[in-house]
């Protein structure tokens, strides 16, 4: 208690301080500009062009919504060290066509589509925003194809600022793989690129901006691609198939909350919403009849939460997660889903009445140093009391093994043993930031921290951290490389074994969903322990204080991409690349 005292006197007097308030380091009108990520780990000013934003001064900062956190001395007046950004400020909203819920595009191999990025108004929770859209839908289209496909995408930019389309967890050709400066360059507003989307595995992906995410995919830009296998008991049987893509958003009673023109916001923990979406609205609900089998394709598109999905008291098992089905289905109580990952579980819904579709989570409070239960809404299932026609109870009951995986991941068991041939330590470096928020993070290096962090635990201190001064490190532990200063260079048919330790002891550890573009991987190994049930990944949780094993299978050529998924931490330099030869 006199540890506590003595820390908020210290930030109370901190507060007389000017040296750190925001308007003092405002960015110089001749800096200001968006920006993009570059493929050197840097970040590049592109200029606006005359491509309107809006008046930087109608999108004001506002102090971000605290729930049940107390403000920290010291803070009142501040503002994140940049200017606000949102889009469409300044124009008539009318101006930009109203979204509409997602198509289906059924396609064939050489088939070619149109799919365009732009502004669109939006009505979430009955007040009108100004957003982005693929094709004017929320979520993008849904891309349906068998897997061996070829389809051609041409893409048109008609947002305000640059950006690309990754195909996230498609092992395609380096050359559509969407990352700027890496891949190709940035589509600026006005131009078009022609991307030729190859589906080499089943299995359920999604695309999405690699170009200032924080802000592109928050406001919409996002879509899935399901990827038909080539036999019809791929998966076990179920009387129908739901894609559900999970989402949050920050919106005050003003509205959205504004973006850092040049560098995100958020930059400690990511930018956690306060209002869920699924499928980009807050009303889904669907209706089954008793006994009715739904096959859910989860998809995590949030810039840094990690949800905590539960049915109700339904029965649920989980099938398939990024690239490939698990070795074999198991029950589950929750399916855990972090930004970028994918699962797809069968639930089971026996009961008449109403289920509700949850993101259950054990949410802790740093400043009152409290645990809380905290339960977000996500949708609704009500099933009648009207029997399905097809019962599959019994089927469903059982737990299938999947022989064609284990084979698949069998021709590699026998080097799970193998020592790592890269070791990477998760960190984090500060500079510049305000007197309490460093004091504050000091004094928690003491308390208890989370594996996981499931909610924003502290939003001022968040939203005043920026990418200018938040570095979100992954460092060799051999050679002391950070980030892009890694240099890794593969060929097609190595093996490599990479351990990534979350320091707990850094200033403030964070859990962080580790993506690796263009190849798949094994989580073989967590803290020591074998992972009892494989399954191909493109993206995987590295909590705090674990040491995790990826074993990575190098199958495709080029220049690819690793990185965190949490928007934010990518944009605060948490991200690397590496050469892979034929």
């Amino acid at each position: 208690m006199v540890s506590r005292l003595l820390v908020t006197l210290l930030l109370a007097v901190a507060a007389f301080s000017p040296s750190w308030r925001a308007h003092e380091s405002a960015l110089p009108a001749q800096q200001q500009g968006q920006q993009q990520q570059g493929g050197a780990g840097e970040m590049q000013v592109i200029q606006h062009e005359g491509h309107m934003m809006g008046p930087v001064e109608a999108a004001a900062w506002r102090m971000p919504p605290m729930g049940n956190m107390p403000m920290m001395p010291g803070l009142e007046m501040a503002v994140p060290p940049d200017d606000p950004y949102l889009p469409g400020v300044g124009i008539d909203p009318e101006m930009f066509p109203m979204a509409r819920p997602n198509e289906v595009l059924d396609l064939e191999d050489g088939d070619e589509i149109d799919l365009r990025a732009m502004l669109v108004r939006r009505s979430i929770s009955g007040r009108m925003y100004v957003m982005y859209g693929y094709n004017g839908q929320y979520p993008g289209p849904l891309i349906r194809a068998p897997q061996g496909a070829t389809i051609v995408v041409n893409f048109t930019n008609d947002i305000e600022m640059p950006t690309t389309v990754h195909w996230h967890g498609l092992r395609l050709d380096n050359r559509f793989d969407g990352v700027p400066d890496v891949t190709q360059p940035a589509v600026r507003p006005g131009e078009s690129f022609r991307y030729e989307v190859h589906f080499r595995d089943s299995g359920i992906y999604w695309y999405h901006p690699h170009v200032r995410e924080d802000i592109q995919q928050d406001l919409g830009l996002y879509g899935n691609m399901m990827v038909a296998p080539p036999n019809a008991d791929y998966y076990g049987p179920a009387h129908r198939e739901e894609v559900v893509i999970l989402d949050d958003i920050l919106i005050d009673g003003n509205g959205l909350m504004p973006f850092g023109a040049s560098t995100p916001t958020h930059a400690l923990m990511g930018r956690f919403g306060n209002v869920m979406l699924v499928n980009g609205a807050t009303d889904y609900a669907i209706d089954v009849k008793r006994g009715e089998v739904v096959r859910f394709f989860l998809t995590n598109v949030a810039n840094s939460r990690t949800f905590n999905v539960t049915f109700g008291n339904a029965r649920v098992k989980v099938v398939a997660s990024d690239i490939s089905k698990f070795e074999r289905e198991q029950w589950v109580q929750s399916v855990v889903i972090a930004p970028a990952e994918r699962y797809v579980v069968d639930v089971l819904f026996d009961r008449p009445g109403e289920v509700l579709i949850e993101n259950t989570i054990q949410a802790i409070d740093h400043f009152r140093g409290e645990f809380f239960p905290h339960v977000d809404l996500l949708g609704r299932v009500t099933v009648s009391a009207e029997l399905v026609d097809e019962d599959l109870s019994a089927r469903f009951g059982d737990l299938r093994e999947h022989d064609d995986v284990q084979a698949d991941i069998g021709a590699y068991r026998e080097f799970f043993d193998k020592a790592p041939d890269i070791e990477l330590v998760a960190s984090l470096r500060i500079q510049n930031l305000p007197l309490p928020i460093v004091l504050s993070m000091e004094f928690e290096k003491g308390l208890y921290v989370p594996p996981m962090e499931w909610n924003d635990t502290m939003p001022m201190m968040n939203w005043l951290s920026t990418g200018k001064q938040v570095t979100w490190i992954l460092r060799d532990r051999n050679s002391g490389a950070e980030n892009m200063d890694n240099e890794w260079n593969f060929k097609v048919g190595d093996l490599v074994k990479i351990r990534i330790f979350n320091d707990p002891e850094t200033i403030h550890p964070m859990n962080h969903p580790i993506h690796i573009h263009g190849q798949r991987f094994l989580i073989t190994e967590i803290d020591g322990v074998a992972n009892p049930n494989l399954v191909w990944k493109d993206t995987a949780i590295v909590p705090v204080g674990s040491t995790v094993d990826f074993l990575l299978e190098i199958t495709n050529p080029g220049d690819w991409m690793m990185h965190c998924h949490i928007s934010e931490h990518l944009h605060a330099g948490m991200m690397l690349r590496f050469h892979v030869d034929e």
